[in-house]
């Protein structure tokens, strides 16, 4: 089909600041869409008006009825960086689509501070939590964070100075590419301001000496965790994560959560995966909905309250799944064996003989590999120390043809 849709990002300068392309979609579009802010930069004429809605799915909507009309629609500098081309793009066929992207406020703070784009993170907090700043903060990194409003540059500095982040770089800069920009430079322990509600933060982090950080790599220690006991020892977990190989745009089932401890490091290891804790006892799920929070992966994570495999039952098709709880009833491992796409990863373990019994079970019909491990940790004893050994445990790990 004919592209009929122009998604047109315009920038701080306005239609001054559009090529001679975008400035032609933009005068011979039949109906213009934006926000009030957009439109109002566009002098009025023949074309009709929408001015988005909340929620904003009840403008796309109309936007797909008018299907076959030039429709044009405004967005922020480009429209693919985290703007509304994403949520366009689940409407409509890319086909049928013109996107003439302008500089959007990632490329202008690489261009004002001279950092390789190809080298920062960007992190949205438009109408999401602060707490997601915990799955980035990590000494060296360098941090695009695309604020809500003017009051989210002191919750940010606020952050991270009470995390040992304080002498981090921290740079504010208010309606990039326009005649009214601005910006500003502190540390985060001594940022203060009043900046624009159109603002976005540069974060180099630097950790204060002896401060304690949360890396991705999987296996962060058991206190990173509110837990009543029923968690996967940390030697034990990243041994789990290895097997279970977090990937991009990936969905995991965590059964019988728990924690949650999995399924939040299966998302800290992986930016564009996605989770599913399964769990039955209210308490845990309310912390594993803490733990989530406070190591930044809330937004990726859904929590199903209920028992294996009941629960599994209208969930979608997992890229991979762990079992943690529920290892010796054969129903649990039955279904998350069916429900695996192809490649899937299947791993279980156990530290009941129960549990034991069901895994040999399976691994003697479908293969994969049998792991038992065992740890020791030294803890002190009068005159020195000893070791306590943990739980052994039985790991199955498969892969589904």
């Amino acid at each position: 089909m004919t592209p009929w849709l122009s998604i047109v990002g315009v920038g701080e300068d306005g239609l001054d600041g559009l090529g001679r392309s975008a400035r032609t979609l933009v005068e011979r579009a039949e109906v213009l869409v934006g926000g009030e802010r957009h439109l109002a930069m566009v002098p009025l004429g023949a074309a009709e008006r929408l001015t988005w809605a909340t929620p904003l799915s009840d403008t796309m909507a109309a936007v797909v009825a008018r299907r076959g009309r030039r429709v044009v629609v405004l967005a922020t500098g480009d429209p693919f960086c985290y703007g509304v081309g994403v949520t366009l793009a689940r409407h409509v066929p890319i086909a049928e689509t013109v996107v003439v992207p302008s500089a959007g406020c990632v490329g202008l703070v690489c261009a004002r501070l001279g950092w390789p784009s190809a080298e920062v993170e960007v992190v949205t907090l438009h109408g999401r939590p602060i707490a997601l700043l915990a799955a980035s903060a990590r000494p060296g990194a360098r941090l695009i964070v695309l604020s809500h409003d003017g009051t989210t540059p002191a919750k940010i500095a606020d952050w991270f100075a009470a995390r040992g982040f304080g002498d981090s770089r921290f740079v504010v800069l208010e309606r990039l590419g326009g005649a009214s920009e601005h910006v500003a430079e502190a540390t985060a322990a001594t940022w203060r301001g009043n900046p624009h509600d159109l603002n976005t933060v540069a974060v180099e982090c630097r950790l204060a000496p002896g401060a304690a950080w949360r890396p991705r790599t999987p296996g962060l220690p058991d206190d990173a965790f509110e837990h009543d006991g029923q968690i996967t020892k940390r030697e034990v977990r990243a041994v789990t994560l290895a097997r279970l190989m977090p990937e991009p745009q990936g969905l995991l089932w965590d059964v019988g959560a728990g924690s949650g401890s999995i399924a939040i490091e299966w998302l800290r290891a992986e930016p564009t995966a996605r989770a599913v804790a399964i769990e039955r006892d209210a308490d845990r799920v309310a912390r594993i909905l803490r733990n989530a929070s406070s190591l930044g992966v809330s937004r990726r994570l859904e929590i199903v309250t209920g028992e294996a495999p009941e629960a599994l039952a209208d969930l979608d098709a997992p890229a991979a799944a762990f079992i943690g709880g529920g290892t010796g009833d054969d129903r649990v491992l039955g279904r998350c064996w069916e429900a695996l796409r192809p490649g899937g990863r299947l791993v279980a373990n156990a530290v009941t003989v129960a549990g034991e019994a069901a895994l040999l079970a399976r691994h003697t019909a479908l293969g994969g590999d049998l792991t038992r491990l065992s740890v020791s940790r030294a803890e002190p004893l009068a005159g020195g120390a000893a070791w306590r050994a943990l739980r052994p445990v039985m790991q199955w790990a498969t892969v589904k043809p």
